[in-house]
């Protein structure tokens, strides 16, 4: 049976673990530089800067949710920004996956945000396809911007 729950503080190494899984899936296990205590301050301050859902079979952990809310000036209300998804792999294709997202939908809902979002990478078609199979659409007209490390101390800085 799948149990859904929110993460403890005991959980940090494992969400960290996970983390890295992930980034090495996605083939950027160079770029996570997250440690346990910056994970454990951004998920456990007051207010917390994310949350996450630690999903477990049989009492042992096999996948990740971390989210957070972002804001719509379009629609007024917060939404629900899903960072990472995880599941291990030996927990691939139990349904795992599924109840995540299923309980982040029913958070967005009983919290009152109007959209529940994530990306995908282009590449991914698997997930792309499990995410159509929930009920997503895959937004094609939009593309993720970022600015970090030199640029975005560079651009902050410039007149």
């Amino acid at each position: 049976m799948i149990a859904i729950r929110f993460a403890t503080p005991a959980d940090v190494g494992t969400i960290l673990q996970f983390v890295r899984e992930l980034a090495i899936y996605e083939r950027a296990l160079e770029q996570v530089v997250a440690t346990e205590a910056l994970l454990e301050q951004a998920l456990f301050a007051v207010p917390p800067a994310a949350e996450a859902l630690i999903a477990e079979v049989d009492g042992a952990p096999v996948g990740l949710a971390l989210f957070f809310y972002n804001f719509s000036t379009w629609t007024g209300w917060r939404g629900l920004y899903l960072e990472d998804l995880y599941v291990s792999p030996q927990a691939r294709g139990t349904g795992v996956g599924k109840a995540l997202l299923k309980r982040l939908a029913q958070i967005a809902v009983e919290r009152g945000c109007s959209r529940f979002e994530w990306a995908v990478l282009d590449w991914n078609t698997p997930a792309q396809e499990f995410y159509k199979a929930m009920g997503a659409t895959i937004m094609g007209d939009w593309r993720i911007c970022r600015m970090s490390g030199d640029a975005l101390t560079t651009f902050a800085v410039a007149p």
